[in-house]
């Protein structure tokens, strides 16, 4: 009877046992087959940061061709050199160094001298502005 059963279904009996909450047949090499695919797992990371690694440099002797070729500074440079004049210039001062301001944004002293009358001759015609300077 039981070799009726097998035939039936097929060889499904180990799959019967499992569904119905038998012990599940174990690999004596599964820790070692896991272990294997682990380290495989790790040298195909390895291989691929290695791959980049080798892109990022012809990058990087490509583009600094390229600075050489156009006498272009990397941005690391034109930062640090901004910083070394920002500290020149507050060599000696107690405080902190103030950002760069354009020139004319209220730095300079304003001259309080001239009145609108004076600025409005200036543009006038060289005849106009003796007829009233006098």
């Amino acid at each position: 009877m039981e070799f009726v059963m097998k035939q039936a279904l097929g060889g499904a009996t180990k799959d019967m046992g499992k569904m119905l909450g038998g012990d599940e047949e174990k690999d004596p090499d599964a820790a070692k087959k896991e272990e294997e695919r682990q380290e495989a797992l790790r040298q195909e990371e390895e291989e691929r940061k290695a791959k980049y690694a080798k892109m990022e440099a012809e990058r990087e002797a490509m583009r600094q061709g390229i600075r050489d070729k156009y006498g272009i500074k990397k941005k690391e440079e034109r930062e640090a050199e901004a910083q070394a004049a920002m500290e020149a210039n507050s060599e000696g001062s107690l405080t902190r160094p103030k950002k760069a301001i354009p020139p004319g944004c209220g730095d300079e002293p304003e001259e309080e001298d001239e009145s609108i009358l004076d600025t409005v001759i200036k543009y006038l015609p060289g005849p106009l502005q003796d007829m009233f300077k006098k």
